[in-house]
Formats: structure tokens, sequence, C-alpha cells
């Protein structure tokens, strides 16, 4: 569990400074991968910091499974996993040999058997006894993400986590984030991807210095655009869009093409109303099905209402 409670971190300077997280509440319940999204520059990194005990608060607390920054920053350090947007590893040592000394200063007894099953799961261990050094940008990524994993932590913060890799790369790594969670682990993920962010998540926070709204991808979906169904028929009259518009449970009703687009709070139900008051004007219909608005469309559409509120 991350509980956040009221969290600010301003950073000196003139006019005031400036203030990179402001007075951030959240929770993110044990087991679900939480999306942190957000414009550069709108303090993700700098709350990954703080709830690893990199920085510390100008104000506000969190916890981490119970542990409170500021007064548990050993144990919140060892309970938790880090990715950071630059993976840090030793470019002269082996892969093995990254893993390993990072899994001993863990304080694991025995590291090699979990560090040979993450060398496997991520496709490395033909290179395991190579120098990182001569690793391309997608194998230093998926080794940066094996160490922040390797000690079994409670907690797993990722900080971009397949930026700028190839897509069979940035396939694998998500797997493998999956894999974590399946274990059980929480992942709070910092990512641009939002079509990666919409697979993943269970839950986004959308944040610009301040948190703007957290939830479900499907429930952001319904509350900004309700349950649109698209009706596609083999040709479409005026009349007929007006006609299902006045159907006292539609929403919105209106025409693309041969496509009739309708906005209803039950489709399940209302659907077959629909279709039946279609055919009885005479329409041919030739497939529905619910439009999903992407995760972008949303992101794009709260962020645009952020600003013009401000």
């Amino acid at each position: 569990m991350i509980e956040i409670k009221n969290l600010t971190k301003r950073f000196s300077g003139r006019g005031g400074g400036i203030v990179a997280v402001d007075n951030l509440s959240l929770s993110v319940a044990p087991g679900q991968i939480f999306g942190f999204l957000g414009p550069n520059g709108a303090g993700k990194t700098t709350t990954i910091r703080l709830l690893t005990c990199l920085l510390r608060p100008t104000s506000g607390t969190a916890s981490i499974n119970g542990f409170v920054i500021g007064r548990d920053d050993q144990s919140i350090r060892a309970r938790v996993g880090l990715l950071t947007e630059t993976p840090g590893l030793y470019d002269t040592m082996s892969a093995e040999n990254n893993l390993t000394l990072f899994g001993r200063l863990y304080g694991m007894r025995n590291a090699t058997k979990q560090v040979h099953l993450f060398l496997k799961m991520l496709e490395l261990w033909d290179r395991r006894r190579d120098a990182v050094g001569t690793f391309s940008k997608g194998m230093k990524q998926k080794l940066a993400i094996a160490r922040a994993a390797l000690h079994n932590p409670d907690v797993l913060f990722l900080d971009e986590p397949t930026s700028g890799l190839d897509p069979d790369v940035a396939k694998l790594v998500r797997d493998f984030i999956l894999e974590l969670k399946s274990d059980g682990r929480t992942i709070f993920l910092c990512t641009h991807n939002l079509d990666e962010a919409d697979r993943l998540c269970d839950r986004i926070g959308i944040f610009k210095h301040r948190l703007i709204v957290a939830d479900s991808a499907m429930n952001l979906r319904r509350r900004l655009f309700g349950r649109e169904q698209m009706f596609r028929l083999r040709r479409i009259e005026t009349e007929w869009v007006t006609s299902v518009y006045n159907l006292p449970f539609v929403n919105q009703a209106r025409a693309a093409g041969n496509q009739l687009y309708v906005r209803v709070d039950d489709p399940e139900e209302q659907n077959p109303l629909i279709v039946r008051q279609l055919v009885g004007l005479g329409a041919e219909i030739q497939y529905i099905g619910e439009v999903s608005h992407s995760l972008e469309e949303i992101y794009l559409r709260i962020i645009e209402e952020a600003e013009s509120a401000n």
C-alpha cells in the first residue's frame, strides 16, 4: 500500500522557488499497477524520488506498507525497487556480476538463483558474461529492470521503463512487469506511452504538479464520453438520426457517413430498442460496436480542461 497525504516539494530559487509537487494526496492499493501520467516537468520523477527517500518533502507525508518517509527511510529503501530514467549500471562488469553485486548490497544471502531466473526471463542469459558496456540500450534497460526487482521488493517504482525501446523489447518488458504484478507486487509506473498505460494499469493518475484525477481508464472514458455505440448502416437518412435521438434514454445521436453514433447509459438493455427502431424505419444494419476512446483522448481532454480552469 502506498499512502500519500498532502505531499509537497518546493525547490528554492528566485521568486519563491518552484513547486514541483503540490499537495499530493493519493492511495495505491497492494498488487495494483498505478500509472502516473503527466507532461514533461510535471513533477512525476520528483514524486518518485520523494517516495523512495531520495528527496525530503517540504511538507506532507507518505508511507510505503506502513513505513513513513523521513522516519523509516532505510526500511523503505530495503523494500522498494527503483528504475530511473538512466540505468546506472557498471559497464565494465558482466550482466551476471552486476545483478549479483546488487543482490549482495540488498542483503540477499544467495542471489544466484534469482539472478539466473531474471536473466533467462528477460532473454539476457546468452550474454550474461559479457560486459554491460557492450549492450544495446534495450538490453541495458532490461538488466536495470531485473536489478530493480531482484530483491523481491513489495513496491516497484518504474520511470519510463520502455522509453526508446524497439517494439519487441518493449513487449518483453511489459510482459515482465505483468509477471511481477502476478506475484503480488505493487507497481508505480511513470510513462509517456499512453497505449502502454492503458494496457498495463489498473488505475491511472493524471498529474501536473497537482493531481488532477485518479481512476481506472474505463471509468474515465465513461465519465468523459459516456458509452457511445456505433451502428453501421447500408445507408442513413437524416430523419432516422432524429428518430433515434428522440428515444427517451438516448443522450446523443449523430451521423458520420453511413455510421450512426449513439450515446446511452446502458447499451446492453437499450441497444435492442435502438435496433428495433432503426429496422422499423427501414434501416439495414451491418454492424454494431461500442466506441472505445483512447487513453490519449482522455488524457488530452483532462489536461486541456485543467489548464482552462486555471
